[in-house]
């Protein structure tokens, strides 16, 4: 794949999304306040993996403030692992958490003027719903219950996607600049050495790849295709603020537009 950093080019808008508001009590572990000032959609902990109340109010009251859109990022009942942990949750009761947390979040971004604009599985249920149809259909049917219809973003060609789309919500695909990626176009798993992109410069010439190639290098050197409306840069990646300013600035410079895609 060539290297296409340094070129003017014209390509179609793409949104620069992040998981936020990732602390508890007194724990904090997202820089919100700086990554609010890059992204476009804020990926909102709605405290099943990490963030209470109190993080929910400041994260939706400074994404409204700023005008980045706000979503549920959903995840199972697993603060401890902050929702890493593989789980076994029965249909009806996963679909009750999904809409519990959405209807949380959705209190606070009202009070702020704004909208739960759309919904993101996190971790653990990410995964799973990318090959799982039954966890997949909970979680939409999760969306459903909250009511509305927002989008939903996903994994491209997962379950999630394809449950969403049946549903009649708009399923969105995402990719992720600082996660290697199989020759299938789906994610390593984190528990595998090199997993997580850390590299700056290799995060920054990922996000160009989807953005323009609609690819990306696979850990065994070829190239996955990867067609996404919306790119991710993980909230809690040491030094994630700093990496995600670097990716928008390289894609302002090579003529993409970064737009919310809700």
């Amino acid at each position: 794949m060539s290297d296409r950093s340094t070129i003017a080019y014209v390509v179609e808008v793409i949104d620069l999304n992040a998981d936020l508001g990732e602390g508890f009590g007194r724990w904090t572990l997202t820089d919100d306040d700086a990554l609010l000032s890059v992204v476009t959609s804020a990926n909102v902990a709605c405290g099943f993996h990490a963030g209470d109340p109190s993080v929910m109010r400041r994260v939706c009251d400074l994404a409204a403030e700023r005008g980045v859109r706000i979503g549920a990022q959903v995840s199972y009942r697993d603060l401890a692992g902050f929702g890493r942990r593989a789980m076994d949750v029965p249909g009806d009761e996963l679909a009750a958490e999904i809409a519990y947390q959405i209807g949380a979040l959705r209190v606070f971004a009202e009070a702020a003027g704004a909208e739960v604009a759309y919904v993101k599985p996190h971790g653990a249920l990410y995964n799973r719903t990318v090959h799982d149809a039954e966890q997949a259909a909970a979680v939409v049917a999760g969306v459903r219950l909250a009511g509305g219809a927002p989008p939903v973003l996903g994994l491209p060609g997962s379950r999630l996607l394809a449950a969403a789309e049946e549903a009649g919500l708009t399923a969105v695909p995402e990719a992720f600049a600082d996660r290697a990626y199989t020759p299938a176009g789906t994610l390593v798993p984190r528990r595998e050495p090199g997993a997580v992109v850390t590299d700056e410069h290799a995060v920054v010439r990922r996000a160009l790849a989807f953005a323009v190639d609609r690819a990306v290098e696979a850990v065994d050197g070829t190239t996955a295709a990867v067609a996404a409306r919306s790119l991710c840069v993980h909230g809690d990646t040491p030094g994630a603020a700093r990496i995600a300013a670097r990716v928008r600035e390289a894609l302002d410079a090579a003529g993409v537009e970064v737009r919310a895609f809700a």
